[in-house]
């Protein structure tokens, strides 16, 4: 089996279509980080550390498996004039896998994980106000890493691993003002990344770590679909695109005044300057040029954890999300970024070769306000924009 048809049977598994925040980026992939708010580079110490700073691995022992799940329900409300259009209800979920190996007598740890950094899915009725620019839209995408990290002296480890990523997207909006008709493009690619991490902890009460992942770039293969009701297909042709998605670097500081309390920050910055006008290119007929023009932005993550003498824990986070879609010309009611305020708990239990945890997030919008856009055939994508959402994750971990 090829690489390409490895990837896609894991993605199959392992990324369905899931909500947004800061464009496109998930944060959340597992459910002991996302209970702090994700602030998790600098304290890293379970296998989900491969995602969030894989230097961190170096701090387990043995064999650690870990499976999880996250799931997520999230609406966006549109208002102009009065008139009101929500998506469609679309509940998503993803799994988390994260495997460990410490070599015995040996400064070396191995990792591989399976987890979904990007993904988004949205969808409005065949009616909406806006059918000539948005009517559904989806990318899926899932990365196998596996990495090494190297535990230098007692302080400092260091690590690097090869992400192997396969995606596919979606694209529909209407090409007349009425329901019944749509383009639509499907297509899907691979590609190959890297990442790495450091982390410095000089004394017990204070912890250091920076990960870094880098951008991918897809070339995605597919079909463009031009339809009108009742014929149910009129023009279908082979249709390519170059796609980038960007890199992201991640630094955390932990704090732990004692050991019953770990306190972090961290700054998750992602590099959206690089994605500016993505292009279909049909095999027969025009080109279609899609304007994103995002901008750069950043997660401000802060979260505590209490760890009690019973081997529970509770955790509380906060996060701040900046928006990565301008408003203007590049807007689009696919992916209603805004700037977010998101509010995370949880709670986990771990002794001995066994743990859970459990975490909820609340994410909210405030109404954001889109002017100076294009307008087709009496259609504008202008007014307000709200957005909620609730998420739970779940992980399971087993100390062989």
């Amino acid at each position: 089996m090829n690489l390409k048809s490895s990837l896609i049977a894991l993605a199959i598994l392992a990324a369905p279509s899931l909500g947004f925040a800061l464009g496109i980026r998930i944060a959340d992939q597992d459910a002991e980080a996302t209970a702090r708010g994700d602030a998790f580079a600098a304290t890293a110490d379970n296998p989900s550390a491969i995602y969030y700073n894989p230097a961190g691995i170096s701090q387990l022992q043995g064999e650690n498996l870990l499976l999880g799940a996250y799931g997520i329900y999230l609406q966006s409300k549109y208002t102009s004039g009065g008139q009101e259009t929500r998506t469609k209800d679309q509940p998503q979920a993803a799994p988390q896998i994260y495997y460990t190996y410490s070599i015995k007598d040996s400064p070396f740890t191995l990792g591989l994980g399976l987890y979904s950094p990007y993904g988004f899915a949205l969808s409005y009725p065949d009616s909406n106000p806006f059918r000539l620019f948005a009517l559904q839209g989806s990318v899926d995408y899932v990365t196998l890493n596996p990495v090494i990290s190297w535990k230098i002296n007692k302080t400092l480890s260091v690590a690097a691993g090869m992400t192997l990523n396969y995606a596919e997207a979606e694209l529909a909006q209407g090409v007349a003002p009425f329901p019944g008709n749509r383009f639509q493009f499907k297509g899907d690619g691979t590609a190959v990344g890297f990442n790495l991490g450091v982390m410095w902890q000089p004394t017990p009460q204070h912890s250091f770590g920076v990960s870094y992942h880098s951008a991918t770039h897809m070339d995605l293969h597919g079909t463009s679909t031009l339809g009108f009701a009742p014929t149910t297909l009129f023009q279908q042709h082979a249709t390519s695109s170059d796609f980038t998605f960007p890199d992201f670097i991640i630094a955390g500081y932990s704090y732990r005044p004692t050991p019953e309390w770990n306190f972090e920050a961290d700054v998750d910055w992602t590099n959206w300057h690089d994605l500016k006008t993505v292009t279909l290119n049909q095999q027969v007929g025009s080109s279609v040029p899609l304007n994103f023009n995002w901008q750069s932005s950043c997660f401000y993550e802060f979260g505590a954890t209490h760890y009690f003498a019973n081997n529970y824990h509770l955790s509380a986070g906060y996060i701040y999300s900046q928006d990565s879609v301008p408003t203007g010309s590049s807007f689009s009611p696919l992916i209603p970024d805004s700037a977010r305020h998101i509010l995370t708990a949880g709670i986990g239990w771990k002794k001995d070769r066994y743990s859970w945890d459990f975490a909820y997030e609340f994410a909210y919008g405030p109404p954001r306000t889109i002017v100076g856009a294009p307008s087709t055939d009496g259609e504008s994508v202008n007014g307000e924009y709200r957005f909620i959402s609730h998420a739970l994750t779940i992980s399971f971990g087993y100390h062989f």
